[in-house]
């Protein structure tokens, strides 16, 4: 009997990456796409995509998995949990967190985390790993050790009583990623103007989970990425900036990538599907709704919008951070909590996918491409992931979504697989759904059936690569041909 040309072939389906869209089959040889076209010899396992969309599983690259807060609480996903649930949205690769907090050795922190996601994994995965201990330990031995064992990210925090690193400390931290070619991620918040709104909101008795919105008044985005942003013109370091939630978060990027600086930045299906009033529940109901920063306005919703068009933000991650509703999570300071005491966060790592293909292709918001861009390809280049992760060419991994255009979806609590057990955006109905999922061209997801083991994922070793490395364009502060010879860079 002849040896069968291919493992896996796709049949049919109407293929589409983040710049094409034709109808082909692809064949899957040794976990990789070996050939795309029509017609395409026999597979060990033949799948029918007639119909279908075929598109590059989804890299979701902001997740906090079985991680410890500041406070001491685990988030309710274990590995395990999380990228089952991201597996059953449509997504193969994810980028969570190895968390360091003060007083920890950032070495042992990430192998504690490399463990972890070795156990229980069901996709790929690999790491930012969040510095909230700069010490000169930290930065001058560990983070160069771990740079070149393939964690080629930094996150940082410019607030948090706990986490928040300080100007000086992010400029070492800056200083830092740029002599080993990383990238830094941060949370850009003004601490100072969070923690006093926070305060003064409390103290005359406005403690509902729906004054979290704003305890983080809207101008403490944009005053931070402006900040931040002249921090890394000042050290000639590439950033990626978290989460963006406002108007004028939006245009103080677009102000620094239309002068040319070497600034991404995110934002997440909250900020565009949600508002501040989603918060305003009786009781405590709100808390389901609090994250960092906290959801806007339907005119910071279009701002975003239009900036993903525009290319000033380029990649929509979930920031999936699940508390469950309960004692372990949200809860954990009783019944009654102010909103300084709940935890902040919400799953989101299966909803993602779902959410912006009903938005971005059914309904047509931007269309079927940008969707694949910036949720597949964009962070897939960003972070250094392509051309392995984020499209689906030849010799790429086999990580492959079949989507059912057509198929109507209520999400609802018990849909999700995540550990959290209630989704925010419960009762909403989506128009497109992943009905099969292949993950290095093995089948993880048949019409909602998970067939993959846990641990069956893989670390994702990567370098910073070109969007890491410096633009070469120092400003007359630090070069020396400008500044009498002094070399600080």
């Amino acid at each position: 009997m002849p040896e069968l040309a291919f493992d896996c072939v796709i049949r049919g389906g109407r293929v589409a990456t983040a710049v094409d869209d034709f109808v082909a089959d692809v064949a899957i040889k040794d976990g990789v796409i070996a050939a795309i076209g029509r017609n395409l010899g026999q597979g060990g396992v033949e799948l029918d995509a007639k119909d279908r969309l075929v598109l590059p599983g989804g890299v979701d690259a902001h997740a906090h998995v079985e991680q410890l807060s500041a406070a001491g609480i685990v988030n309710s996903d274990t590995f395990e949990s999380a990228t089952v649930s991201a597996a059953h949205g449509g997504t193969t690769t994810v980028i969570c967190f190895a968390a360091q907090h003060r007083g920890m050795n950032l070495q042992t922190v990430v192998g504690d985390y490399l463990a972890l996601a070795k156990k229980g994994a069901v996709i790929d995965y690999t790491f930012h790993m969040i510095i909230a201990d700069p010490t000169e330990v930290t930065l001058k031995e560990h983070v160069p050790a771990l740079v070149l064992q393939g964690h080629s990210t930094l996150k940082v925090f410019m607030t948090y009583d706990l986490l928040n690193v300080g100007d000086e400390k992010l400029l070492d931290i800056l200083l830092a990623a740029r002599h080993t070619k990383a990238l830094v991620c941060v949370h850009a918040e003004n601490h100072g103007m969070v923690s006093w709104m926070g305060k003064r909101l409390v103290e005359k008795g406005y403690t509902a989970p729906k004054y979290h919105t704003i305890s983080h008044p809207r101008g403490c985005e944009a005053e931070a990425f402006n900040r931040l942003i002249a921090f890394a013109e000042l050290i000639d370091q590439p950033i990626m900036i978290f989460h963006v939630s406002t108007a004028e978060g939006v245009a103080a990027i677009r102000q620094a990538r239309g002068r040319g600086l070497k600034v991404f930045a995110e934002t997440c299906p909250q900020y565009l599907f949600m508002t501040a009033k989603d918060l305003d529940k009786p009781g405590v109901e709100g808390a389901k709704w609090m994250c960092s920063p906290p959801p806007r306005t339907e005119a910071d919703q279009e701002a975003i919008w239009q900036g993903l068009a525009l290319g000033d933000l380029q990649v929509i991650s979930s920031d999936h951070a699940p508390y469950a509703f309960d004692a372990t999570g949200k809860l954990m300071a009783g019944d009654h909590p102010t909103f300084k005491q709940i935890a902040n966060g919400l799953p989101g790592i299966e909803a993602r996918l779902p959410l912006l293909f009903d938005a971005m292709v059914s309904k047509g918001r931007l269309g079927l491409h940008k969707f694949v861009e910036v949720t597949a390809t964009a962070p897939a280049k960003i972070y250094n992931l392509h051309p392995r992760k984020g499209s689906i060419a030849v010799g790429a991994d086999a990580d492959i979504a079949i989507w059912d255009a057509k198929r109507q979806v209520m999400l609802a609590d018990n849909l999700m697989h995540d550990g959290a057990r209630y989704t925010p955006y419960a009762g909403r109905t989506v128009t497109g759904w992943p009905s099969t999922v292949l993950r290095r061209g093995e089948v993880i997801v048949r019409e909602g059936e998970l067939t993959a083991k846990p641990g069956s994922g893989t670390w994702l070793p990567r370098a910073g690569g070109a969007p890491a490395a410096p633009l070469g364009r120092l400003t007359a502060d630090v070069d020396p041909g400008c500044n009498f010879g002094a070399k600080l860079i």
